[in-house]
């Protein structure tokens, strides 16, 4: 009867430290996710924290752009009819002129 009671209680504790040393296995990992993680959040917090200043100045940069090329646009479209200009002129002159200096 000793001999069975011993026995049991011997294979209780040979699964009970089993258990134990999974639950220690398991806390070491998740100990070193844990510090993964801590590290992963560093460096974000590192790469994005100038983030908004960097956005805004590009912003402001954008609105820039924008605004020269308006007006670059403007230019374009004043050169644009000029060169329509000349052409019509340069038909008119054709019709009218260049027939007459032909004829003669």
């Amino acid at each position: 009867m000793v001999t069975v009671v011993v026995i049991i209680n011997t294979l209780i504790s040979l699964i009970l430290l089993y258990v134990a040393w999974r639950v220690w296995k398991l806390k070491q990992r998740l100990g070193r996710i844990a510090d993964r993680l801590t590290a992963y959040e560093r460096r974000s917090y590192a790469i994005l924290y100038p983030a908004p200043d960097k956005i805004h100045t590009s912003e402001q940069k954008i609105h820039n752009l924008r605004q020269k090329n308006q007006a670059l646009q403007v230019q374009l479209q004043q050169v644009r009819q000029i060169i329509s200009l000349l052409l019509l002129g340069q038909q008119i002159w054709r019709r009218f002129f260049w027939k007459t200096t032909v004829t003669k």
